[in-house]
Order: C-alpha cells, then structure tokens, then sequence
C-alpha cells in the first residue's frame, strides 16, 4: 500500500487558501475522514469477497479529496494494477457533465433552458409539433418520448446523426416536461445545440470548460483516449460463472453527451469536489442548484435492489437524480456499459461525496454505494450544525 496525506493548519492557511464554504465545512473533517477510513475497510473486503477484477473509490468534500482507494488489476492477467490514475468508462454518470457543460453555457447566455431544440436544430423532427421539445426536456429525461428510444440502434453502432435521422417516428406518450423518459439518444442531442450555439466542437468545449480548470489530468471523451491509453482498465463479463475479460465497445460513444467521458478515481474526486462548491469559477453554485433542483418524480428508482431500503422519494433533475433518503437528500447517477459500472453521488447536507468505478458489470456497486450512505448519516451531523474551526484537513490514500 502507498499512502500520502497533507494536512493544513492554522488560520493564516485556512483564510489564504479556503473559500467561506470551506472555512465553514471544515469542522466536518475529523469526522469525514473517519467515515473515509471506515468506508475504506469495507471496500476492500467487499471487492475481495465479491471477486471484482478491479475498482477504485474516491470520497470527497467541498475542500478537496480526503481519501481514494483501488483494489484490483486493469485485467484478469493480473499484470497491471488498479492505481488513482487508471481509466474507466463512467457511462452514464457522462450525462452530469454535459448537463453541467450546457448548465455553464446558459448561465453566460449562450442559450436557454427554455429554448425549443428546433430552434438551435432544425433537422430535429418528431411525429407531432417537435416545437415542444425544450433544451431543459433533454436533459431533464422528460422528453415526454417512449423511453430508450433507438438504444438498440446505439447498440448496432449506428452514429447519432443517423439515428436523428429516426426521430420523425417517435410520437409523444405525453406532454414534454409532464412524465419520466430515460433517453440516451434523445439527451444527446443536447450536443448538436452546443456546437450550433457555440461553433465548437462538444469534445473541445467540455475540455476547455470542464476537465481542464479542474484539473482532471485524465479526463475524456471518446473511444480512442480510452485505448490509447495505457493505464486503463479493460472491461469484464461474466462467462461461466467467471470475468472475462473483453474489448471496449465503441457503441455508446456515439452518443457522448450520455455516455462518452473517460476519467479515473482522481478525476471523479476532483469532480465531486466541484459540485459541492470546491471550484466556483468553474462551476457556480447557481448552475449546481438548477441542476439538482427535482423536476420529474422517478418512482421506478424507488424499487431499485439495495436502494428500495432507503429510497422515500426519487426525481430526476438535469443530468442528475435527487434521492430522498428519509431525513436526508443526496444528488446521484449511475453508469452501466458493457463490462463497467460507475456511481457517484453527494450530498450537500454532510458535505462529502463518493464516487466507485469498477471494470465489471456486477450489481454490488449498489451495496457499496448504498452502504457508504448509511455510514455517512450515522457519522456526519448536518452542515448546519456544525461550527466554524480554523482546520483544513485532506488526506490521499492509495493502493
């Protein structure tokens, strides 16, 4: 094991490198790391005894990463270990970055939530009055079109320029903005609404406003990044009751607003670190709060295996969800690809936030999630509760 932890004191610190968000969550922190540490053990025990080829953990707070963790190989081979900068696919977590990537162009005025889609792109045809249709539809999965509409298409490889080319099928199942519709193909149109808007590629955009002001040294979109690099993990199936290592498919990168972002363990921290306020300039509060603000209830989430314990109440906001968990509320996503699996979620409330990649498509990345969730609200009071201290503290732990 290789461990590195940095710990700052004093206020003279505390005043020249924290904002006012961090100054005031920072009285958390003893017990942030306490719920990392925790957190960290079960993980551990949890990839060894569910027999994961590999997976890595990030916690995090609005002050920065407080503890990452990896177990595991990049393949069955077991020749490469999983580090803090090995790749995976995040599937459909991809979709908080472009939600978020569209939510910093409305905020300086490229365009508006409100916006009907054919105006930005006028090949966008339904059958019906496709003027309903908003940006914020997209995002918001409410679309009010049959759900999943041309996965299968997505699956065949097909690009999205010629599944829009399909759209003039779809009829409505209701009124756009009145009722849930997961959509992969349909969200991403938020891409040819960027790129029109801004005469820039979405791929270059989401680096210069995203990934690089963050940071996020390993961030991607595309199949080619991925592959090319060589510290990623492979992706496993389950054949005879074992992993089996197999190739990346290219598929889904078709639709890269819904899931074609690339990005390790440190990445994913430092993407958490951001939603909870950690990089304004990057990310406003004010764009964070109308992404998580719960627009279209879910009810079908509140039923999922290991949430249906915690779950009261499920929306989806834009390129996020919002879950109810009995006294407490969290923002969350999922991502499941042929041969990985992502979550992350956070919580405003605690302050702390996780994300868990993993290079196989097992189901017990709900346990885990779930189960740091419930170690959270036994260890973390509210935010509100807490007062202010002069104490930043981040540790960083690798395996």
């Amino acid at each position: 094991m290789k461990t590195r932890t940095l710990t700052v004191l004093g206020l003279a610190c505390l005043l020249a490198q924290a904002s006012p968000l961090v100054a005031g969550n920072a009285n958390q922190q003893p017990a942030r790391l306490e719920l990392a540490e925790q957190f960290s053990e079960y993980f551990s025990r949890q990839v060894k005894t569910a027999n994961i080829t590999g997976a890595a953990f990030a916690v995090a707070t609005p002050e920065g990463i407080v503890r990452i963790g990896t177990e595991g190989h990049t393949d069955t081979s077991r020749k490469q270990p999983i580090d803090q900068d090995t790749t995976f696919r995040v599937a459909s977590v991809s979709k908080t970055f472009a939600a978020s990537l569209a939510g910093v162009l409305v905020d300086q005025g490229v365009f508006r939530w409100e916006d009907p889609v054919v105006r930005h792109v006028p090949g966008f045809r339904l059958r019906g009055d496709a003027g309903k249709v908003q940006v914020q539809h997209l995002l918001g999965q409410s679309s009010g079109l049959v759900p999943h509409a041309f996965d299968n298409l997505i699956e065949d490889g097909v690009p999205l320029e010629r599944i829009q080319n399909r759209f003039s099928e779809l009829s409505y199942i209701c009124q756009p903005g009145k009722c849930y519709s997961y959509q992969n193909s349909v969200f991403s149109m938020i891409q040819p609404v960027i790129e029109t808007t801004t005469r820039q590629s979405y791929s270059n955009l989401i680096q210069q406003k995203l990934f690089q002001p963050l940071d996020m040294q390993t961030a991607s979109v595309g199949y080619k990044p991925l592959i090319n690099n060589p510290n990623h993990a492979r992706p496993h199936v389950k054949s005879r009751g074992r992993w089996k290592t197999v190739r990346v498919k290219p598929n889904y990168y078709r639709v890269a607003p819904a899931a074609g972002v690339n990005a390790s363990v440190t990445d994913m921290g430092k993407w958490l670190t951001a939603q909870m306020g950690g990089n304004p300039a990057v990310l406003s509060p004010r764009v964070v709060e109308e992404l998580t603000r719960p627009r279209i209830r879910t009810v079908r989430d509140t039923r999922r295996k290991y949430w249906r314990d915690m779950l009261t109440d499920a929306h989806y906001g834009l390129g996020w969800r919002v879950y109810r968990l009995g006294d407490h509320e969290i923002v969350y996503h999922s991502g499941w690809v042929s041969g990985y699996r992502a979550d992350i979620a956070w919580s405003e409330e605690h302050g702390v936030g996780i994300a868990v990649l993993m290079n196989v498509e097992g189901s017990s990345i709900s346990e885990m999630t779930t189960t740091f969730w419930k170690m959270a609200f036994d260890l973390l009071p509210p935010e509100s509760s807490v007062a202010n201290t002069a104490l930043v503290a981040a540790s960083f732990n690798t395996r």
